[in-house]
């Protein structure tokens, strides 16, 4: 299947257990690496679903890739973007990328900001080729937190 098979839809409650399932295994690659579970991989998706907008990438009848955004008064925060570890490599991530720079356009939100632990540094190499820069990084549990942020101009 091609990306022209993906669509989006917004997360409802009922979708809570499957996002987790999604985020569980598209991170669970990582915990060999950091020693841990990536703090994603621990979220109450209960809660954030009642609390924060998630796009849903959809191919079929399959949820492939989620992202989870926050509005602030002058960016958009994106709190978690990752895509099934069976649909990785086909561009859904950047198509939701792309879905998280359209809804910041949309909320006149000229930046959109998001971190990652350093160790992945393929996530931090894929930001960085969607013109991503990294503003900081800063020490966290054993590693270290990248924060990267990107300016939009219409």
């Amino acid at each position: 299947m091609t990306n022209s098979s993906i669509r989006f839809r917004p997360a409802e409650r009922a979708d809570a257990a499957a996002i987790g399932d999604i985020v569980r295994a598209a991170y669970a690659k990582w915990v060999p690496l950091i020693g841990r579970e990536p703090l994603p991989m621990r979220a109450d998706y209960d809660k954030a679903v009642a609390e924060h907008p998630f796009d849903l990438a959809v191919e079929g009848d399959r949820m492939v890739g989620m992202l989870e955004t926050m509005p602030t008064d002058d960016h958009l925060w994106i709190e978690n973007v990752c895509v099934t570890p069976q649909a990785q490599g086909r561009g859904i991530g950047r198509l939701l990328l792309e879905r998280a720079e359209q809804k910041a356009l949309e909320a006149g939100r000229p930046e959109l900001r998001l971190l990652t632990n350093g160790a992945f540094a393929a996530n931090v190499l894929l930001y960085k080729r969607h013109g991503y820069t990294i503003d900081r990084e800063e020490p966290f549990m054993g590693g270290v937190t990248v924060y990267m942020s990107k300016r939009l101009t219409r």
